[in-house]
């Protein structure tokens, strides 16, 4: 079954499209469980149709008027000049108790570390420039509590390099690597979707990890719980696209990076 938005909602701008179709997703009382595959596709069609601009960011590449013809970010607008930026940076979009919406930019050679999303589903779209992406499943997992999480992994993805433009990805909590690291091949920036986002609180810390890939066992490797490196941030800077209409109890809870 396609999923479709009414017609007068065509006429928002295409993150107010991707807030909607999140917020009816993840937050109806009527969707305790896990979000379809359905409903995934459609979020994934929603975002192989959003550019940089689209969200505020200047990718040095599409021109100001070829981008989101509706509520344009192009019109009058200033954009975030994310190529020149020098440190991983992390535009915030949205955040509530069901999910996130936020974009990470890099500058070329930057590398976020190998890290978990416990119990989360999560969409990822390249927006600009190339990414190399390394990624892992636990064979089982390690225990949430006590000891430092350890364990052997399978091998997802092995350092592949994804250029854009290409199709959004989907993660689960138990399948198509949980557990990934970027590194920036370009400048390039990943348009993230986060159900549940991260939360302390809630039992859902983001973990690191050290991998070692076991020569006798090709296609596993075995993952061991690390501090974030010391000499490891991440910038904050503004939402410059369209302004967002968010549910009147859908408060946004992001506290920034920086």
């Amino acid at each position: 079954m396609a999923m479709a938005f009414p017609a007068g909602e065509m006429a928002l701008s295409k993150v107010q499209r991707l807030y909607d179709a999140c917020d009816a997703v993840f937050s109806s009382p009527a969707t305790a469980t896990a979000p379809s595959l359905v409903e995934i596709r459609w979020l994934q069609q929603l975002l192989d149709g959003i550019e940089a601009a689209d969200v505020g960011i200047d990718d040095g590449e599409t021109p100001a008027s070829s981008s989101d013809d509706e509520l344009s970010p192009k019109s009058g607008r200033r954009l975030l000049p994310a190529l020149a930026l020098t440190r991983i940076t992390y535009v915030h979009i949205h955040q509530c108790d069901d999910f996130s919406i936020g974009v990470f930019c890099f500058p070329a050679g930057a590398t976020l570390p190998l890290h978990d999303h416990p119990e989360m589903v999560v969409l990822s779209k390249l927006l600009y420039g190339s990414v190399r992406v390394r990624s892992y499943d636990w064979v089982a997992a390690p225990p949430c509590a006590g000891a430092r999480k350890c364990g052997l992994a399978r091998v997802v993805v092995a350092g592949e390099e994804r250029r854009a433009p290409c199709g959004a990805s989907v993660l689960f909590p138990r399948s198509g690597g949980n557990m990934h690291a970027f590194t920036a091949v370009t400048p390039c920036a990943i348009l993230d979707v986060l159900t549940p986002p991260y939360s302390e609180a809630q039992g859902r810390p983001a973990t690191y990890f050290h991998d070692v890939l076991i020569p006798s066992l090709p296609g596993f490797a075995l993952l061991e719980e690390t501090d974030l490196p010391e000499d490891f941030s991440v910038a904050g800077a503004p939402y410059l696209g369209p302004d967002l209409t968010v549910d009147i109890d859908d408060d946004d809870d992001y506290d920034d990076y920086d």
